[in-house]
């Protein structure tokens, strides 16, 4: 009798554990690690990433799916080899539920290797190196912003039907800007253009003078560059202050100028840039979006802040679908990718490798806005080439 009444005890103990363990997955905070850039040249991009994040977290009254959320964060400085140990600091030390980084691609696709390897569940504002919707595509690995092809490639396009037909190119010698000036090849070229001449430099160099003075001697028909950031407002300064401005027109995916207008003034007047973003797409959504951010971090929404705001409306799908029980990451990945996100870009889905199917946009430069001229290419999938999940 005494050794039935143990056992009983021991299993209404044990199936009370059970119960409260539960309890305790579906109440406590879901943790977020953000694996930003909080210094360098890209600190800015890191910070409105962030703070996009953050403000549908507290429209949604600082949770999502009933669930508080819960930041641990980590300064990546676009660092590639410090990628595996910053990325081991949030799962192992911190134990996130969620990863979210990062802005360059080359720290990015360290973040998705060792996600892929651990199984967390990894979300990618911005870095666009193809490989991580590409081949090493994972049912873990999601992305709220763009593929480095998909902006290349329409840019591409643009410019052979701006009538150009010998272009030069230059870049960053790293996977986004290689990538980027592959993709607008493979567009220009398809539609009957020539690259001359592919130019790079290390990042994240910027003495551009020897390039721009090949660029002036060769005199190819138009530029097209890929730099962001503080690169960026010195390369299109530069090549204004050089004259090229003048005689070659310049274009670039939209990284070229979102977020760095007001510093690259007079010089970044009438350039021509794609992306999935424009400032002045004035749709409901975008413009409530847009006084929401502005009112709470005193300054203008870019495409970064759009891409972080996005990632956290992802995440809240996901959730959802699992009733707030992150712990289900089978049912919250379903729950994500079957998700229509109402972005202040466009409404999206997307792609079976996890990457945006959006509209790219022909933006141009005027004052400090990336005004809207009209839809490069509608509904763009990324190929996703060598992507096998």
């Amino acid at each position: 009798m005494q050794t039935r009444f143990t056992i009983t005890r021991l299993a209404v103990a044990t199936a009370t554990l059970f119960l409260a363990s539960q309890v305790h997955a579906q109440t406590a905070p879901v943790k977020v690690g953000l694996m930003l850039p909080a210094t360098g040249t890209y600190a800015n991009l890191g910070t409105m990433i962030e703070n996009g994040f953050k403000l549908y977290v507290s429209e949604q009254g600082g949770k999502l799916a009933g669930r508080e959320i819960q930041y641990f964060k980590v300064d990546d400085e676009s660092d590639p080899s410090k990628a595996t140990d910053n990325v081991n600091k949030l799962i192992k030390r911190d134990q996130v539920d969620v990863l979210v980084g990062t802005v360059h691609s080359g720290v990015a696709l360290g973040m998705a290797k060792v996600a892929k390897e651990t199984g967390t569940l990894l979300i990618v504002p911005n870095a666009g190196a193809n490989a991580i919707t590409g081949a090493m595509c994972a049912k873990n690995i999601f992305r709220s912003s763009f593929s480095s092809w998909q902006s290349g490639f329409a840019m591409g396009k643009v410019a052979a039907e701006r009538g150009h037909k010998k272009i030069m190119t230059i870049t960053w010698n790293y996977a986004f800007g290689n990538e980027s000036v592959q993709a607008f090849t493979e567009g220009f070229e398809k539609a009957g253009g020539k690259v001359t001449q592919n130019m790079t430099l290390p990042f994240p160099n910027v003495e551009f003078q020897a390039l721009l003075t090949q660029i002036a001697a060769q005199k190819p028909d138009a530029v097209y560059a890929f730099f962001a950031g503080g690169g960026a407002v010195k390369f299109v300064k530069d090549y204004a202050a050089a004259g090229l401005n003048k005689s070659i027109p310049l274009y670039g995916p939209g990284f070229l100028t979102d977020g760095t207008l007001e510093a690259q003034g007079d010089a970044a007047q009438g350039l021509f840039t794609t992306l999935h973003y424009a400032d002045n797409l004035n749709t409901p959504r975008d413009n409530a979006f847009r006084l929401s951010f502005a009112k709470a971090y005193k300054v203008n929404a870019d495409v970064y802040a759009v891409q972080g705001y996005d990632a956290a409306q992802m995440l809240a799908a996901g959730l959802k679908a699992a009733s707030g029980d992150i712990k289900k990451q089978d049912t919250v990945i379903a729950g994500m990718a079957a998700a229509q996100i109402d972005s202040p870009r466009g409404k999206f889905t997307l792609s079976a490798a996890h990457n945006p199917v959006q509209d790219i946009y022909l933006r141009q430069v005027k004052a400090n806005n990336n005004e809207l001229k009209n839809v490069a290419i509608k509904a763009l999938a990324d190929p996703a080439k060598g992507c096998r999940m």
